[in-house]
């Protein structure tokens, strides 16, 4: 952290503030409470696939809604690297109380990469949620549940304009040269 009188360059503010936004859990939590009990999946699924889709839909974001942005790359690097780290230190609690050895970062990447094929494979889509709908539905056990679908595209829809807001008013494109990461 900088020491106060240091303000944090804003492509290094901009990926601690995408970070906290992806890994909180409120909306998370909100959607979980929406849920339909006739659901034809099982609840901690939904929460756990939930959460990987909220964070995979961020980094999406920066990379979709920044694409033309020179510095779009730093920034894309700094949120992964913190989410690795944040991985590595949830992958070694989870071993600790169970025993299983879970690479958590190996988890996102692999959903990360279902997600773009699913919205490779379908180029046409009118909207990405009509892609990831279905996709999250398969992770959660039953491609087929419409409770599902609408489930994860709400989740992708939300994180997505949450982030395009908040990239829009961080206005990093103005920064410019202030996004250098000297101390």
């Amino acid at each position: 952290m900088a020491p106060p009188e240091e303000k944090q360059p804003p492509i290094q503010q901009a990926a601690e503030d995408l970070f906290n936004f992806a890994i909180e859990r409120d909306d998370t939590k909100w959607l979980m409470a929406r849920l339909p009990a006739e659901a034809d999946v099982k609840p901690t699924t939904v929460e756990y696939e939930l959460q990987i889709l909220k964070i995979i839909s961020v980094g999406w974001s920066i990379s979709f809604f920044l694409e033309e942005w020179p510095e779009k790359k730093q920034l894309v690097e700094f949120f992964w690297e913190a989410l690795r780290e944040f991985s590595q230190s949830l992958s070694s609690t989870t071993e600790m109380m169970t025993g299983q050895d879970i690479d958590y970062f190996q988890v996102l990447k692999d959903r990360l990469d279902s997600y773009v094929q699913a919205l490779q494979e379908n180029p046409d889509a009118s909207n990405p949620e009509a892609v990831i709908g279905p996709e999250f539905a398969r992770h959660c056990g039953n491609e087929k549940d419409l409770f599902a679908v609408y489930t994860g595209g709400r989740m992708f829809s939300g994180v997505t304009g949450r982030v395009k807001e908040y990239l829009e008013a961080a206005n990093l494109q103005a920064a410019g040269a202030d996004t250098s990461t000297h101390h």
